[in-house]
């Protein structure tokens, strides 16, 4: 044992593993990071570097064809496209009616262009480099109109003559860009080189490069990107930073609008209408006007179209005429398109031909009868004959004013399936638009109800302003009630067609009838008459023969009503259908309003 007595023990040491190299381990790492940066990098660079992709402007304007031309109408690219054929630039008809100018009408049947200013009428065959002013000819370098089956295209140029446009042409792609609004615009500098694109963002393909300090149009401001213009016609989007201060400049043209002039009477018109269905019913006007007051106008149904050609049938009489001028009385003669059930008035109106002897035919009867107006009574038209019908008012209201006869023109009340008679358009040529507002139930209706509830009456109003000036408008009322006779239907309620909410249980039919015949009607019968609020009129109810009728009665106190209307309108006139179904007493009431 040793002398310490402690056991003296010997460290052992473990032996070592083999000595591990670390650097490759860095290495890897590091290349790993490396990759991974460069990959963000790429990523970044990709995704806030712009493309330099070019967009295919032929698939953007949609143009293909050698001789297509990109439409670009007031900074905007449009659906249709123009032609380019003989170095000129031609557009289809509908389009030119569309965005430029609706007054262009063109006849299908017999190929010629109308064009109707203030105080002429522009005849245009297709096919030729001459066109008519009146009788006057002009010509021109190029084909006015080239028509190849139902496409028809005016050339640009001569459309300018008539419409207050300008425009510029392009190529690469071929491009017309038509400027015709005129007034405020948006516009900017380009602070340096870039590129408009197809849309907002700098992957998007480029549509044009813009070069420093060319000027831009804005379309559509946005917070990032704006929707722009250039000078030469390309759309794309620019982003904001690259845009100088926003401007607003206002653009315009010398172009002398064309100023209509109208024929107006200083006083009030006071209109009625007189229904001569004989040569013998002339010999009556004396009785017809003494039996009225405040009249100052009186209109005799004289005249209907009469056949496909344009001929016309006439009742009128110069005697008539010259008592109704010693009387203080002006004669506008009425025309109508009802009388005669042969003939299809569409096929007049959408005929140059016969349209211009129709108007030829009107304006000789004038003269030989030393009329003051005409009044237009053309009824129940096919929307294939509204754009004819107000190509006729304009071709004929030229006449008119030529020999100092006033015309107007009578007009339901608007309605969407009547849109197309286009009285704006009207009253910039007529001198009076007449609101027919009557027949608001017939013997054709639906169902029963007033001949002219002053509802009616005000929307009529109220609808017919928007297109056509107060001063220009007269309001047309009934002389007339119509009776109603109610038969029950058989089986009625005891079906299912009978649960429907706009099923009318009964038949009906009705006579038209003048104000003292319609009241002796409900007094024998013993019908009381009551007010309606809602009508603005009386209304009662009999029964006879086992028949219930119904009659919603026009007298001096639903007339009163509707020339209130009138009056507070500021309102030209009023007019009354027809002569000989009022009473004596309702003048004093019609007096207060038109005096």
């Amino acid at each position: 044992m040793p002398e310490s007595g402690r056991v003296n023990r010997q460290r052992m040491k473990r032996p070592r593993g083999p000595k591990i190299n670390k650097a490759p381990i860095l290495a890897a790492i590091a290349f790993i990071f490396i990759v991974l940066l460069a990959a963000f990098i790429s990523t970044l660079v990709k995704k806030y570097t712009p493309t330099k992709e070019r967009a295919d402007l032929q698939e953007y304007y949609n143009v293909w064809e050698a001789d297509d031309m990109a439409l670009i109408l007031d900074r905007k690219l449009v659906e249709e496209k123009a032609k380019l054929w003989d170095g000129r630039v031609y557009l289809d008809y509908q389009a030119v009616r569309k965005y430029l100018n609706q007054r262009f009408y063109w006849d299908a049947n017999e190929n010629i262009l109308r064009y109707t200013t203030d105080t002429d009428v522009i005849t245009v065959n297709a096919g030729e480099n001459a066109y008519m002013v009146g009788k006057k000819n002009e010509n021109t370098e190029y084909t006015v109109v080239k028509a190849d089956g139902e496409a028809v295209y005016l050339a640009l140029e001569f459309v300018q003559k008539y419409t207050n446009l300008d425009f510029k042409v392009n190529a690469e792609p071929n491009r017309v860009q038509i400027i015709s609004a005129w007034g405020q615009v948006s516009r900017a500098d380009v602070k340096k080189k870039t590129a408009i694109r197809l849309k907002g963002g700098i992957k998007s393909p480029i549509v044009a490069d813009v070069p420093k300090g060319s000027r831009v149009t804005m379309i559509d401001q946005g917070d990032d990107w704006s929707r722009v213009c250039t000078e030469d016609g390309m759309i794309g989007y620019l982003k904001n930073s690259k845009l100088g201060e926003v401007t607003s400049e206002t653009i315009s043209r010398a172009f002398e609008e064309p100023e209509f002039a109208h024929l107006l009477k200083e006083e009030t018109v006071s209109l009625g209408w007189h229904q001569v269905t004989s040569p013998e019913a002339n010999d009556r006007v004396a009785d017809v006007l003494q039996a009225t007051k405040g009249i100052n106008v009186i209109s005799p149904t004289w005249f209907y179209l009469n056949d496909n050609e344009g001929n016309i049938y006439s009742l009128a009489s110069r005697d008539y005429v010259t008592y109704c001028h010693g009387q203080g009385v002006d004669v506008w003669g009425l025309i109508s398109n009802l009388e005669n059930p042969d003939v299809d008035t569409t096929y007049v109106m959408t005929h140059t031909s016969t349209r211009d002897y129709l108007t030829n035919q009107i304006i000789a009867a004038a003269i030989e009868y030393d009329l003051d107006g005409i009044n237009l009574d053309f009824e129940a038209l096919s929307q294939e004959a509204g754009d004819s019908y107000v190509q006729f008012i304009r071709e004929l209201s030229i006449k008119c004013e030529n020999n100092d006869l006033v015309l107007s023109v009578d007009n339901y009340v608007p309605t969407s399936y009547t849109e197309f008679y286009n009285r704006a358009e009207q009253a910039v040529f007529a001198d009076y638009i007449i609101i027919m507002a009557y027949d608001e139930h017939y013997s054709g209706s639906e169902d029963i109800g007033s001949v002219s509830s002053i509802g009616f009456v005000e929307n009529g109003v109220k609808d017919t302003l928007k297109e056509v000036p107060a001063e220009q408008t007269i309001l047309g009322v009934p002389f007339y009630s119509r009776v109603w006779e109610l038969t029950p239907k058989e089986g009625s309620g005891e079906d299912v067609e009978s649960a429907s909410e706009d099923y009318v249980p009964y038949t009906f039919t009705c006579t038209e009838e003048g104000m003292q015949t319609t009241e002796d009607i409900c007094t024998a019968n013993g019908a009381k008459m009551v007010w309606s609020e809602e009508d603005g009129q009386y209304v009662a109810e009999y029964a006879s023969e086992d028949k219930k009728h119904k009659v919603w009665i026009e007298n001096e106190e639903s007339i009163e009503m509707k020339l209130k209307v009138m009056k507070d309108s500021q309102l030209a006139g009023a007019a009354y259908w027809k002569l000989g179904l009022e009473r004596p007493s309702v003048w004093d009431t019609i007096i207060k309003y038109v005096n």
